[in-house]
């Protein structure tokens, strides 16, 4: 990519898109192409066209996606907007001429028990967890398409498939946020509970009245003296911070074409991105709330669900394409955790 060349990053607002976007920001990338939903319908195969044909852009970064606990409780919704996006982005792409196109995927689309860690080739090579298939089901089809396109089309189009995503550019709405977020929030709320700073909590949840703000953190499981977390803990995740995540797939931009990850096999050409390294979920809850300097208890709810599969990415692929993590979990927590609070300050 030139410093000039016409970028279009497709979910510019999400955790992924915006991390990409300040990335290029700091490298002087000047010609940055974004739409919000309300300015561009992705849904809509027409808008889609329309914005393709006035923005010619050169390269695109693909990370918008719909989510919703995985599609638990949308999940035809999460299935249908989701492949419907996908075939507008990549046929538009495909029409228009782009350059590349960096397509991401997900740690979920593999198999419920595939061994960890977990390789590109396990792709398709088992069930799935049933309640992630609405998001799984269409992020496998994604990554086919940009094999398919590339094959059919001699397109260069590149998947990832990432594991769980942290970082400032994070969600924190304790209702859709992933797990590091959303853990890292019942934390610093806790906390304050706890040294009974209502001033704060009030303005953290933006709400005026402090019963109303105490039955809200207490429905979701965040006590004086104790937070409570669904599950026994015991599942494995692996994290990878936003600043990372936005360095490689830039450095797959810059780097990378499907012909160097196809020379030995045209199938599983995606590439896993991740930090190789994985944790539980009770080992993250007690380094978070060493972090933050929670004083209270952490309760395990077994009677609540919990997630049977462990997601720790083989990272050999991209390694032996010369890039590597730079932050590791601890301090990429304390990163967020100090722009949590800055955030906060300012609000």
């Amino acid at each position: 990519m030139e410093k000039n060349s016409k970028i279009y990053i497709v979910g510019h607002r999400g955790s992924a898109g915006s991390a990409i976007m300040e990335k290029l920001q700091k490298l002087g990338y000047n010609n940055l192409i974004h739409a919000t939903r309300e300015e561009l319908n992705l849904l809509d195969f027409s808008a889609v066209k329309n914005f393709f044909d006035n923005n010619q852009p050169e390269y695109v970064f693909f990370a918008a996606a719909k989510m919703s606990a995985l599609g638990v409780k949308a999940p035809a919704d999460i299935l249908y907007e989701n492949l419907t996006i996908q075939n507008n982005i990549f046929f538009n792409s495909y029409s228009s001429n782009v350059k590349k196109l960096i397509f991401f995927g997900s740690s979920w689309m593999y198999p419920q028990h595939a061994d960890n860690p977990i390789k590109e080739e396990n792709l398709l090579t088992s069930e799935l967890e049933y309640n992630a298939e609405p998001y799984a089901l269409a992020k496998i089809a994604g990554v086919r398409m940009c094999e398919f396109y590339n094959l059919q089309y001699k397109t260069n189009f590149i998947s990832v498939a990432l594991t769980n995503l942290y970082g400032k550019t994070a969600d924190y709405d304790l209702k859709t946020a992933r797990v590091l977020p959303a853990m890292l929030r019942k934390f610093h709320l806790a906390k304050l509970l706890n040294e009974k700073r209502y001033d704060e909590i009030l303005l953290d949840l933006n709400l005026q009245d402090q019963d109303e703000a105490i039955n809200y953190l207490n429905a979701n499981g965040i006590y004086e003296e104790h937070i409570e977390l669904w599950g026994a803990g015991k599942t494995r995740r692996e994290f990878i911070h936003s600043d990372d995540l936005a360095d490689v797939c830039i450095y797959i931009m810059n780097n990378i074409n499907f012909s160097d990850i196809s020379k030995n096999n045209i199938k599983n050409t995606h590439i896993n991105v991740g930090t190789g390294s994985d944790l539980s979920i009770a080992e993250l809850a007690y380094l978070i709330k060493q972090i933050t300097r929670y004083q209270g208890e952490i309760k395990f709810d077994i009677s609540k669900p919990d997630s049977s599969m462990n997601r720790l990415l083989d990272c050999s692929k991209i390694h032996s394409l010369g890039w590597k993590h730079k932050i590791e979990l601890e301090e990429g927590i304390k990163m967020m955790y100090e722009d949590y609070l800055q955030n906060s300050k300012k609000a």
